[in-house]
């Protein structure tokens, strides 16, 4: 009998741990619900000043964790908050176009830091982060400063061939062979195909008037083999108090480099 209840107290500590163990695992993210109902995934680290990590397309926030800047924001005493935009990771993915119109990626990222009690923020991001980053630019008067890293000034044209192209791809169009690497990696991943799709349709653009008008600091980082995107020394003139910095990589390396970290930290820091 004292054997049996040693049993049975042995086995409710291990499973009061396990439950332990697994609500901490899982309280690391939480959700908001955004301006129209949809639940965007967040998580917070750090208790200093803020800055949001905006991921590219198809990405999560957890991407940014294998990239030198995270960490090294957290030791520079930064407030990290990563975000899983609309349609990607663990945030909803609406099958409704309407979803991902008028800004509404950039509509969750205000609404986030409205949430959070952010009075100013910074924003870092990359590629297709890059250009929700630039509409903060234009739309948030609590944005202070941002980094716009592996995007040049080709997605201020509202009829980018390569958004159109990777729109029709992912609808189905298999003529447009500019985007099949695009398209190979995404079908290996098996993503939500048409949130991607919608995300492309009405991935917003910023005019070069809209962006002559900012007076945020503005970073621009470029790695130094990065082809993709358009010029990178044509958004920097576009925007009147941008700087330009080169890191070692390509499109799909130079985020993870330590000298795009220091490139990040040493502009926040100014």
């Amino acid at each position: 009998m004292k054997k049996y209840a040693l049993a049975l107290a042995t086995l409710i500590c291990i499973l009061f741990l396990s439950n332990k163990l697994f609500a901490q695992a899982t309280e690391e993210g939480k959700y908001f619900t955004s301006f129209d109902g949809t639940k965007i995934y967040y998580e917070v680290k750090g208790d200093g000043y803020p800055v949001i990590l905006i991921h590219g397309f198809s990405g999560t926030g957890q991407g940014w964790k294998s990239c030198a800047v995270y960490g090294d924001l957290l030791k520079a005493g930064y407030k990290v908050i990563l975000i899983d935009q609309r349609g990607n990771g663990h945030s909803d993915k609406p099958h409704i176009e309407s979803a991902y119109a008028n800004d509404a990626e950039a509509k969750d990222i205000m609404g986030l830091m409205s949430f959070l009690n952010a009075k100013h923020y910074d924003a870092v991001g990359y590629s297709r982060g890059s250009i929700i980053a630039s509409r903060l630019l234009v739309l948030d008067k609590r944005l202070h400063k941002a980094v716009m890293g592996g995007m040049g000034d080709a997605y201020t044209n509202p009829d980018w061939p390569r958004r159109v192209h990777a729109y029709r791809a992912l609808m189905g169009d298999t003529t447009l062979h500019d985007v099949d690497d695009m398209m190979k990696y995404i079908y290996s991943q098996h993503f939500d195909n048409l949130a991607l799709a919608y995300q492309q349709k009405y991935q917003p653009s910023t005019s070069p008037a809209e962006l002559a008008a900012v007076k945020i600091p503005l970073l621009i980082i470029r790695g130094t083999e990065d082809k993709e995107n358009g010029s990178e020394t044509g958004l920097n003139k576009l925007v009147p108090n941008s700087g330009l910095a080169y890191v070692p990589g390509n499109h799909n390396t130079a985020i993870r480099t330590p000298e795009f970290s220091d490139a990040v930290i040493k502009f926040l820091n100014k």
